[in-house]
């Protein structure tokens, strides 16, 4: 048995209006097409399912019995086929992104506000995580999108942009390198450092900045995220490597930062995803979006 949608739009609009002229004029067909598919379906049901007389068209028993059921299956189907068109065409639907917790405290928020602003069906599931997680929750497809830190140089991942953040010194108020004229890594090195973890993008670029100028300061501690190394630079512990666009630093009012005069001290910070997946429309339109935007404290550099 094959029953189309047309016939069953066809035989709802009938019994609903109770006439195959206005239910051929609601439907936008002929009578003679609308008098075909009705019965077809009746062949296909072999059920006779209206009553016709010169002046009427009713439904058969079995007729009105069918009815609920057929307007059920089709208002279930408009409503799926919503739902696809709305989510085809950016208008509703989760992006799922992950983000380091500087960017996901930082970037997202304004991203996301903006975003919604012009796609208020738009929600977001966002995971902040330090990098060498994040790149594991997009290989898995986990997350459509990542935004990480580092150099990011793998096949299976695509970069969508990229975009530099500078790493500044921060230390207490009154610390001695507030009156030094012009930071450099030599100048770094000479003081007890609360480093990043090894894990982290951060501890990466500022590793390798120290290397190249060929210096391997000791960390007095290390700390997973920047608000514990912020509170051991408030406690005395030392001075710490963080990026500009880190808001925690905000959050810490008795300590200063400075520039590094040292363009190795820059972290390279990427939009990606897995290479060769297609991205949910809302997730394209936010990458976009994000791409888009010439946020103050990152200095674009290409496009994907």
């Amino acid at each position: 048995m094959e029953i189309s949608l047309r016939q069953m739009r066809s035989f709802v609009a009938v019994a609903k209006l109770g006439s195959f002229t206005r239910a051929a004029a609601f439907l936008h067909v002929s009578q003679p097409t609308l008098t075909v598919q009705i019965r077809r379906l009746e062949e296909a049901l072999q059920l006779k399912l209206f009553d016709r007389n010169p002046r009427a068209v009713n439904l058969t028993r079995v007729g009105r019995d069918l009815l609920p059921s057929f307007e059920r299956t089709l208002q279930d189907l408009d409503s799926v086929l919503l739902d696809v068109k709305q989510v085809s065409t950016a208008q509703l639907g989760v992006v799922r992104i992950a983000a380091l917790p500087s960017f996901a405290a930082s970037i997202l928020p304004d991203a996301i506000l903006q975003f919604r602003n012009r796609n208020p069906g738009a929600s977001f599931a966002v995971k902040d995580v330090i990098a060498s997680a994040l790149l594991g929750l997009v290989r898995s497809d986990e997350v459509d999108l990542g935004l990480t830190g580092g150099n990011v140089d793998f096949p299976d991942v695509e970069v969508l942009f990229r975009a530099s953040d500078e790493i500044r010194v921060v230390f207490p108020q009154g610390h001695p390198i507030e009156k030094v004229s012009r930071i450099t890594a030599e100048r770094l090195a000479q003081y007890p450092i609360v480093m990043l973890d090894a894990r982290t993008s951060v501890r990466a670029v500022t590793d390798h900045a120290f290397r190249t100028a060929k210096l391997m300061p000791t960390p007095v501690t290390e700390a997973t995220y920047m608000m514990t190394a912020l509170g051991m630079v408030r406690a005395g512990i030392g001075i710490t490597l963080i990026p500009a666009s880190a808001r925690e630093i905000s959050a810490e009012p008795t300590l200063r930062t400075r520039r590094i005069s040292d363009p190795n001290f820059s972290r390279q910070v990427s939009l990606i995803k897995k290479k060769n997946r297609t991205l949910p429309p809302l997730s394209k339109a936010f990458a976009e979006h994000l791409s888009r935007q010439q946020v103050s404290f990152l200095k674009r550099e290409d496009g994907g």
